[in-house]
């Protein structure tokens, strides 16, 4: 084995699925507040969705796995929280508490 290295981390294989969680390894308080903001956010997003037009629900549904407890990946994916407080705000005042949802995470992001 010399001049070889080997590296053993956690290896986890998929095949399909939805909503799959590999490993939760806990994480800050900082977390704790992003985790409670994108749950609430989350369930606003899902109560929403029969007020939606069909195009708006599907942005609605292929955004929602895309909102993970990560600050350095939301960050990335602005575009998807601003399309998300876009749509809420369309919609009107049924909209409203996602579309304030959607702002308080971007604050938390800074």
């Amino acid at each position: 084995m010399s001049g070889e290295s080997n590296y053993y981390a956690p290896v986890v294989n998929m095949n399909g699925g939805r909503k799959n969680i590999a490993f939760n390894y806990g994480g800050t308080t900082q977390d704790t507040e992003l985790r409670t903001a994108i749950v609430d956010l989350t369930g606003l997003l899902r109560d929403l969705r029969p007020h939606l037009a069909p195009d708006q629900d599907r942005t609605v549904e292929d955004a929602l796995p895309e909102l993970v407890p990560d600050r350095d990946v939301l960050n990335q994916r602005g575009i998807v929280l601003e399309s998300l407080r876009q749509i809420a705000v369309t919609v009107g005042e049924v909209g409203r508490p996602a579309a304030e949802a959607v702002s308080r995470l971007l604050a938390l992001l800074g």
